[in-house]
């Protein structure tokens, strides 16, 4: 506290603070001459908030940033706590961009086709760049196969020092592969083939690493660095691609940096003229650093309007371990000991990593009305992966609402749309999170019942959808772990997971999922069900609409001592794969006033029994009916009439109050295009000899 007093005297000194409470920023404006007044601006929110932080007699301090773009070389870095609040906002529809990235101009065309520029960052300084984007859409890392995968044959690992932890600190791996996967790499010399990446796709996570040694005749691949992780190794028939030689330039959008020679290559999209193209590579990982201390938070700060754009991820020379969430990559914007922070119609953009993390000790915070688009891992995550040594360290009331989150997992797909790891009292609320290759939104960081630090968490009125799209298995558009009392999972509408293998569940109880109450979500299209719980126990699962599920339309894996959940006043509709599988008929369940419909036969079976059976032994209360939905199969779950649903006490809930609110450009901007949904529905048609009616209409 001492050394705050003196750094704040010391910088009011020199700044000749009045009672001011309007700070102006321009990108014109220069922090060693600026007094923060229209005349004499600052250039950066990092020099106002330090003057903000002299004022102490204004109800509010307004840092007004004038339109235009903030070239940042570093991070904005908030490491004072301002006496007085502070809202930092653009007054204009034209935005404040903090931009992390820098402009590749000069491009010329080679005798191969190829456009080519020299970086001057990367001749001079080494400059290294992981993403691209061209005109605002990510181009594609040179990359190979460009659809699907290669297969992996066999693998063999030599441990040279194991350490403590469940997996190796050190090991070899040699990956055994088809001849022809790596003719590409025939001609690269030793230098070369070393900055080559793979990246295997494992059940829910990946591993990434540089490539160590090839024999390409013989197809064979060598890596170093940690051993492989017991929960998910690189085995016969993991699936992996080859990433960053020039080599694998094949297809237009796709780019390869060559950093010895510094220079840039590109083949461009349909309509891209390279000699006007705006060419961007990210250059500051981190573009937001909130850090605060246990002693002296950061209190009271709210961005309103500003955008963050371009963040970077360059993979560690050790490469990516299989990790789940990718729980541990860094985000653009980063908080810790950080309260009453806000985040009001902001948007993170481009990004290699996640958007957001409220990580150490981070409260009452908000994110409302902002966009989170085109991010290389996730969206937000929310408290710390490990268990705090300090449990008041632990993050807690953060609130996600009405925002866009969508695009995700561009970089490592396993990143989630929303995570919560050792955090409680959250709220995510009312958002379109879309368009993801894993889970939607994830509660808890427990496996098993050992105490947790997630509990009272909310997730209620999204719109998660079109998850998954067919690259790792074993997720959730909504996600649970671990002992959760007073966790609530309601009214959220949830469509269209699709998984690789096994896995594409809606709601999804996994690990020790205990107390989570699952209420009033509607639930559909989902490949491995609507409703998944591994184990766990006390769950309540209720006035849920769980319909057409692809291999099944709900699933139940361990039969534990206890009651596992109450199944209780569902809708269970379906049109293709079973209506339940697992071992429903073997564990503690309270089945209570359900209804089931299958459109295909009123005749169905529930685990090899008639529904007269079934109702006999295990569900007395439960009747097969028809719901009598407007119509479902074209999404219309609206009940044309409710004298059936009256049957079983299920309550309507109006599932069209779900997603953002507020302006019809504010929805508009939600919506996931025409043509994304048609890629992903060809990927499921193409995969799949039978799928349900939804998506074949």
């Amino acid at each position: 506290m001492k050394e705050f007093v003196l750094f704040a005297s010391i910088i009011c000194a020199s700044a000749s603070v009045s009672a001011q409470d309007t700070i102006n920023v321009s990108p014109q404006g220069c922090d060693a001459t600026a007094n923060g007044t229209t005349a004499k601006p600052y250039c950066t929110i990092e020099a106002a908030i330090k003057k903000a932080a002299c004022i102490y007699d204004a109800d509010t301090v307004f840092v007004e940033v004038a339109p235009g773009e903030y070239q940042l070389s570093k991070p904005i870095e908030i490491t004072y706590c301002p006496k007085s609040p502070v809202v930092v906002r653009c007054s204009s529809e034209q935005g404040a961009v903090m931009n992390g990235g820098v402009k590749i101009s000069g491009w010329k065309q080679g005798d191969d086709g190829l456009w080519f520029a020299e970086v001057d960052a990367t001749k001079m300084y080494g400059f290294k760049f992981e993403q691209m984007y061209v005109n605002g859409r990510r181009a594609i890392r040179a990359c190979t196969p460009d659809n699907e995968w290669f297969v992996v044959k066999d693998s063999k690992e030599d441990v040279h020092y194991y350490g403590n932890g469940r997996a190796p600190e050190y090991a070899t791996q040699k990956i055994i592969v088809n001849p022809e996967d790596l003719s590409t790499l025939k001609d690269l010399d030793a230098n070369q083939m070393q900055n080559v990446m793979t990246m295997f796709y494992h059940k829910w996570d990946n591993t990434r690493r540089y490539l160590s040694r090839v024999v390409a005749d013989s197809g064979f691949v060598y890596l170093n660095g940690g051993g492989m992780k017991p929960w998910n190794q690189i085995t016969t028939g993991s699936r992996y691609v080859l990433e960053n030689y020039k080599e694998a330039i094949s297809m237009p959008g796709e780019w390869w940096l060559d950093v010895d020679n510094a220079m840039v290559y590109y083949m461009p999209r349909e309509g891209e003229d390279m000699r006007s193209a705006e060419v961007v590579a990210p250059a500051v990982s981190t573009l937001l650093n909130i850090h605060g201390s246990k002693e002296d938070p950061i209190i009271d700060i709210t961005f309103r309007n500003i955008d963050f754009h371009y963040s970077s991820y360059v993979m560690p020379k050790w490469g990516n371990d299989a990790e789940q969430a990718a729980a541990s990559i860094p985000a653009a914007i980063h908080l810790d000991y950080a309260k009453n922070i806000c985040f009001d119609n902001c948007s993170v953009m481009h990004t290699g990593n996640y958007a957001m993390w409220f990580k150490t000790a981070c409260s009452d915070c908000n994110v409302k009305h902002s966009l989170l688009r085109d991010l290389g891992a996730g969206g937000v995550k929310i408290g710390d992966y490990n268990v705090p040594a300090d449990t008041t360290d632990v993050t807690q009331r953060v609130t996600i609402e009405n925002s866009i989150i969508q695009q995700t997992g561009m970089v490592l797909p396993c990143g989630v749309g929303v995570a919560i790891f050792h955090s409680s009292y959250n709220k995510v609320l009312h958002n379109e999170i879309s368009n993801l290759r894993y889970s939607g939104v994830s509660v808890g960081w427990v496996w098993g019942y050992t105490p947790s630090l997630a509990h009272h968490n909310e997730v209620a009125y999204n719109h998660i959808h079109h998850v998954g799209w067919g690259e790792l298995s074993d997720m959730g558009a909504v996600y649970t772990l671990g002992i959760s009392p007073g966790t609530r999972i309601h009214n959220n509408v949830i469509h269209d997971v699709y998984s690789y293998d096994y896995g594409g569940w809606g709601l999804y109880t996994d690990e020790g999922s205990t107390g989570v109450v699952m209420e009033n979500n509607l639930v559909y299209a989902c490949k491995s069900g609507a409703f998944h719980q591994h184990y766990g126990k006390d769950n309540i699962i209720r006035n849920n609409i769980l319909a057409f599920g692809q291999y099944q339309t709900l699933q139940f894996t361990r039969v534990e001592g206890h009651r596992s959940f109450t199944f209780c006043n569902n809708i269970v509709l379906s049109d293709c794969g079973k209506i339940m599988s697992g071992a429903w008929d073997k564990a503690k369940i309270d089945y209570i006033s359900n209804m089931y419909w299958d459109y295909r036969t009123t005749k169905p079976e529930l685990l090899g029994n008639t529904f007269a059976e079934w109702s006999k032994t295990h569900e007395k209360k439960s009747i097969l009916a028809d719901p009598m939905f407007r119509d479902a199969k074209n999404g219309d779950f609206r009940f044309a009439s409710k004298k059936n649903i009256k049957k079983i006490g299920f309550v309507p809930f109006d599932y069209s109050t779900a997603g953002v609110y507020g302006s019809d450009e504010w929805k508009a901007r939600a919506e996931m295009s025409k043509d994304d949904i048609e890629r992903f529905n060809q990927i499921i048609i193409s995969r799949e000899k039978e799928c349900s009616s939804y998506y074949k209409k």
